[in-house]
């Protein structure tokens, strides 16, 4: 008998990426944080059903929230409890970690943005969250003529050889 071929795994961590964040902001640091989600959030995480480009965290009370991500509920889900797409996810920091980026914000006028939503071991979800300052339009401008004269040089040095 033929031995079944097993199927690829997708290796991968990445769930959902908000590469809207990093055009619109300076990144000054990355934290890791968890995510308090329910058992649908979870399924639907797996398939893939999330959107992270249009939310934001928000710090309140020593806590820290998750406002605005999408997770679209699956359509065999159950249908006794209700299921709110866009409610408010607890992010689990260590309180001293919260407090700095509470200061941060308040002091300096930053903001707090998801970067982007990954599996750790063991199964666990988990965000990249930045503290991150805003970009004028100059500065977009700058940026976008940077890499594009990155990727010329590139194909210059390229096509030398």
């Amino acid at each position: 008998m033929a031995k079944k071929q097993a199927k690829k795994a997708n290796t991968s961590n990445q769930i959902a990426q908000n590469k809207k964040a990093r055009h619109d902001y300076f990144i000054e640091e990355v934290h890791e944080a968890g995510l308090c989600l329910e058992g649908w959030e979870l399924k639907s995480i797996r398939e893939g059903k999330v959107n992270i480009k249009e939310s934001y965290i928000l710090l309140k009370n020593n806590e820290a929230f998750l406002f605005g991500a999408e997770i679209q509920p699956l359509i065999t889900a159950s249908t006794h409890t209700p299921h709110d797409p866009l409610r408010l996810r607890k992010l689990l920091l260590h309180r001293r970690e919260i407090e700095r980026l509470m200061g941060k914000v308040d002091r300096d006028g930053m903001t707090v943005v998801p970067l982007s939503m990954h599996w750790s071991k063991g199964g666990k979800v988990k965000i990249d969250i930045g503290l991150a300052k805003g970009k004028k339009l100059h500065d977009k401008r700058a940026t976008e003529k940077d890499r594009e004269w990155s990727r010329d040089k590139d194909r210059i040095l390229k096509h030398s050889r």
